[in-house]
């Protein structure tokens, strides 16, 4: 019942079709969980006879309640990061996999209304050829992280958008840290990376700034799209048609300035549309939740990034993400 778990539980216990059976935390305070639903650990959970449970603890935790869920053959949608290590990760995956059970990981910025905007209309070739992807995710440090850095906890995001808006998987990655809060981990992050269909992805992710930030910006042959996580807001920017007849401007030869749109779009709460899609899934009905193996794969590049930093050198993927 950590920040993410208070609002798992306040989604579920007023999302349709689902009944909110009980919550496992050994810490938490029972005032803050529904009366007579707190239990001490996932075992004493699944012998309330749950359907599936959501994994909302530490991410060093996130292998060991996993396996337990799978072992006794119950669904879980798994926070992000997935865990703690990309073997973990793959261990997860093939858990939940061999036993026929759905698992998802909660990469939430898949259902942000701005990001999916922006899937659709890069899918449907608004943009033209997709060249840059570069996100910036900045804000305060946060005391409650406490059991990895940054990287893992904030640029996973950002490694999961880009696969899911362009379509493209990390071909290389390149990668530059700091470490200013006196902890074992990383607060800041600069990286680079080179995707398969030839898009370069830039990512500024640090704990150290005042204001907070989420944005992706997406260049194309076109103009480009810029997507603000936090407002929900999708503007595009079109290259210029029309010529510059202001002799000072017009020496410049390069991309001229268009028109600009920010749509209109409908804008649902991504944690609840989240929950529905995997409701759904556990159903057997359409669904669009991002699986165990997806999950891993952003995992493995977020290792790369933090491998990279450590010595200096560019880390080539094996193309392999889902």
């Amino acid at each position: 019942m950590g920040a993410m778990g208070r609002n798992h539980a306040r989604v579920l216990n007023a999302l349709d079709g689902v009944d909110l059976v009980g919550v496992a935390d050994p810490v938490a305070d029972a005032a803050a969980v529904p009366a007579g639903r707190l239990v001490e650990d996932v075992e004493q959970l699944i012998g309330l006879g749950v359907d599936y449970v959501v994994v909302a603890c530490p991410t060093a935790y996130h292998e060991q309640v996993g396996l337990a869920l799978a072992e006794a053959g119950v669904h879980a949608l798994i926070e992000k990061p997935l865990a703690h290590t990309t073997k973990a990760a793959q261990v997860l995956a093939e858990a939940f996999e061999s036993r026929g059970l759905v698992a998802g990981v909660g990469h939430i910025e898949r259902f942000n209304p701005a990001v999916t905007s922006l899937r659709e209309r890069l899918k449907a070739g608004e943009l033209g050829e997709v060249l840059q992807i570069a996100t910036r995710r900045q804000g305060p440090f946060p005391g409650r992280i406490a059991d990895v850095g940054v990287v893992k906890d904030l640029a996973t995001h950002d490694i999961d958008l880009t696969g899911f808006v362009t379509g493209q998987t990390y071909s290389t990655v390149t990668a530059h840290t700091v470490s200013r809060s006196g902890r074992e981990h990383e607060d800041m992050i600069s990286a680079v990376g080179q995707l398969s269909g030839g898009a370069i992805a830039n990512h500024s992710v640090n704990w150290l700034s005042p204001f907070k930030e989420r944005t992706a910006v997406v260049t194309g042959d076109r103009g480009c799209f810029i997507a603000d996580t936090l407002t929900a807001d999708l503007t595009f920017y079109a290259n210029g048609v029309e010529a510059t007849e202001w002799e000072a401007i017009s020496n410049f030869r390069g991309v001229s300035e268009g028109d600009m749109v920010r749509y209109a779009i409908r804008k649902r709460e991504p944690l609840l549309v989240e929950h529905e899609h995997f409701r759904d899934a556990v159903l057997g009905k359409p669904n669009d939740i991002v699986d165990l193996r997806q999950g891993a794969s952003t995992v493995e590049v977020s290792e790369s990034m933090l491998r990279s930093a450590a010595t200096g050198e560019t880390v080539v993927l094996d193309g392999s993400r889902a």
